[in-house]
Formats: C-alpha cells, sequence, structure tokens
C-alpha cells in the first residue's frame, strides 16, 4: 500500500507491506503515481532494473534512482513492480516493472519528481509489516 504526505519543499513517499520486497516496490509505484496516473498506464513493455548499495538506504536510494532514470531517460512508466531479489549481504536488488513510454495526450502529466533524497529516509521492520518513508524532490 502506499500514501503521499504533505512536506514543506518537497513530497514524502510512504510504502508498506508484508515483506521489504513488497515495500520497496510500493515505493517506485508511489513516485510513478506522482509523474501519472496510473490507471492510464497498459502493462504492455518489461523492464528490469538493478540496483546496488552499500547499506539498506544507500540501496533503497539507488533503487528509486534507477527507475527514475528510466522515467527521464527512457520515459519508461510503470504501472507494476515486482522485486525478483533482495541481497542483504551484497546489498542487491533486481525488479521487473511493467509498462509503456510516457505519452502527453494519453497520460496525464503530474509532478516532476527531480530527485531521491536521504532526508528522513527510514525504513522499519516489523512483524508482518515493513514501512518505508523517502522525501523526493519535486
Amino acid at each position: 500500500m502506499l500514501e503521499y504526505l504533505d512536506h514543506t519543499a518537497d513530497v514524502q513517499l510512504h510504502s508498506w507491506g508484508a515483506t521489504l520486497e513488497d515495500a520497496f516496490a510500493q515505493q517506485v509505484l508511489a513516485m510513478m503515481g506522482l509523474m501519472t496516473e496510473l490507471p492510464t498506464v497498459e502493462p504492455s513493455a518489461v523492464r528490469e532494473v538493478t540496483a546496488e548499495g552499500h547499506d539498506l538506504h544507500s540501496l533503497l536510494y539507488n533503487f528509486l534512482d534507477e527507475w527514475l532514470f528510466q522515467f527521464n531517460a527512457e520515459y519508461f512508466v510503470c504501472r507494476r513492480v515486482k522485486v525478483t531479489s533482495f541481497d542483504r549481504e551484497r546489498w542487491r536488488i533486481v525488479s521487473t516493472g511493467c509498462g509503456e513510454a510516457f505519452e502527453l495526450g494519453r497520460h496525464p502529466q503530474g509532478i516532476e519528481v527531480k530527485a531521491i533524497t536521504y532526508s528522513a529516509m527510514r525504513v522499519t521492520e516489523d512483524d508482518g509489516r515493513v514501512d518505508v518513508l523517502v522525501i523526493v524532490d519535486i
């Protein structure tokens, strides 16, 4: 699940799920949902995104940054994301996203996400629930 929280200059994304993989995938969808209305996106193409870090927060940052790159460089917007591999020893994540190329006219233009930030980044793991909070620069 996901929600948008008010922040003074940016947008804070809050996602959660039963596992870390689910919560990370929801973060990507939250970010994509800022840029366009996800129900307008057809899941007709598949992209694989891999990211690495040196700890959990850097992995999350790099993971979201790689998906943001897909949008900015390739105009690829996801409607569904699945984490297929999550290695906590090597801090490496592999994911697959289903979506299509963003087209003005077919996809409403939302808020431009300029960058991911470490500001107030938080990952909380409790029994059966993981919460992830990330602030993005808009």
